[in-house]
């Protein structure tokens, strides 16, 4: 076998050598020293052994293994997972995914910089820059439609530090042009952080298109099962060093080690779910876009969506996620009877989980409303995460809950 072959052969040792339907099995994954057990056991250690001389530690490290807050076992096989995962040098992983965003905020800025966020953002970080980070810290947010390039270029400043976008964006689906925006960012200095939890690898890779840090919260489609939290960071390994040292560290978002083995169990299913979530989510966009009774239906796979082309362009082949916004036609207390009317889909916050799950969210009350387009504030919208049940049931249980809506 010549050297190049050999580099090149699948080693479950070396994750980049892999396929990710195989680093999803893989990657990370340790063999108990003690037991001999295949899978990494969860290691519910709050403490370490120290090492015969514990003068010489950095207590601020985050890659020896002492102290939970710093770095546990469970902890250190996840971040090479998701790094592997995402083609990045190393990743942090948090209790949360607004934690691994605010780790992002507060660890690479300071008093006096300006950063352009999206202007359709997830709320948690719409608060972070609207009230919280400049009233605390003097930091300036300037909100930005992340789809209009040349306001994007405009909001730059001299002390623009930061870009935040979100690839499809929580709720109402507008899509981010990321390799657009990296070179903004580039030119102007900065860096270019976006939350990519509505489109995980394979789907979609930031750092591949000039991202300098990739967002998941864990708690959705990596974990996949509705039943832990996290969020992750993956970025340059430098990068990753510094937020580990100020966030983690310092500041103490740590995930348990329970979660963390949740997460690295949910993610081994990961490549098998992601393609029934899509298909079925297009199937359902399709038929809520025809019945005459829906008010709007936003979904990058639908060709009267804004982004469709850019989003057929950036996700390719793969697929358009598995989210999307809706209405019924009518005032609130009509969303409300059409979500009660519904009989397997599980109204309820999150996404990215088995079961499929909606929530209504009025025409106002939610923060940056203000700038979702024109259909959302005269209906508000019902945010759907379509699960894996059969596409065929779903689209039946909408189907009845619409004739059982408009009955009256």
């Amino acid at each position: 076998m010549t050297t190049k072959n050999i580099q090149q052969r699948p080693d479950k040792k070396r994750p980049a050598t892999l396929s990710f339907d195989s680093q999803a099995v893989h990657g990370g994954n340790l063999i108990d020293a003690t037991t001999g057990a295949i899978r990494t056991p969860i290691v519910m250690a709050n403490s370490y052994k120290l090492p015969d001389d514990p003068s010489t530690l950095d207590w601020s490290d985050s890659q020896t293994l002492f102290y939970t807050r710093n770095s546990g076992h469970n902890q250190l096989c996840l971040e090479r997972k998701l790094a592997a995962m995402e083609r990045g040098e190393d990743a942090a992983v948090f209790s949360t995914g607004v934690a691994a965003l605010h780790s992002i905020f507060f660890t690479l800025l300071k008093n006096g910089d300006h950063v352009i966020v999206s202007d359709v953002t997830y709320e948690a970080v719409w608060r972070l820059f609207n009230e919280l980070i400049p009233k605390r810290y003097g930091i300036e947010a300037t909100f930005v439609d992340i789809s209009d390039l040349t306001a994007v270029r405009e909001a730059v400043r001299s002390n623009t530090k930061l870009i935040h976008a979100e690839t499809i964006a929580n709720p109402t689906t507008k899509v981010a042009d990321i390799g657009a925006l990296a070179k903004i960012a580039r030119d102007a200095g900065a860096m270019l952080s976006i939350d990519a939890t509505f489109t995980p690898p394979p789907i979609f890779r930031g750092l591949e298109h000039g991202a300098d840090l990739v967002v998941h919260s864990l708690t959705k489609y990596i974990n996949g099962h509705g039943d832990a939290m996290g969020g992750a960071v993956i970025s340059r390994a430098e990068l990753i060093r510094r937020l580990k040292g100020d966030a983690l560290v310092g500041v103490g978002g740590s995930i348990s080690p329970f979660n963390a083995w949740l997460i690295m169990r949910g993610s081994v299913t990961l490549p098998l779910r992601l393609p029934k979530h899509m298909s079925t989510a297009q199937k359902i966009a399709d038929f809520l876009d025809k019945d005459p009774r829906g008010a709007f239906v936003a979904y990058p796979g639908l060709p009267s969506h804004p982004q469709h082309e850019l989003a057929s362009r950036q996700f390719g082949s793969m697929g358009y996620g598995a989210v999307m916004a809706f209405a019924v036609k009518g005032e609130p207390d009509v969303q409300n009877r059409f979500v009660a009317n519904l009989r397997l889909i599980t109204s309820a916050v999150s996404l990215g989980h088995d079961e499929s799950l909606i929530v209504h969210v009025g025409k106002a009350g939610r923060g940056g409303s203000e700038c979702y387009p024109d259909a959302f504030r005269e209906y508000g919208h019902l945010r759907l995460s379509v699960g894996l049940e059969d596409p065929a049931d779903l689209i039946a249980d909408i189907e009845a809950a619409f004739d059982e809506t408009f009955a009256r």
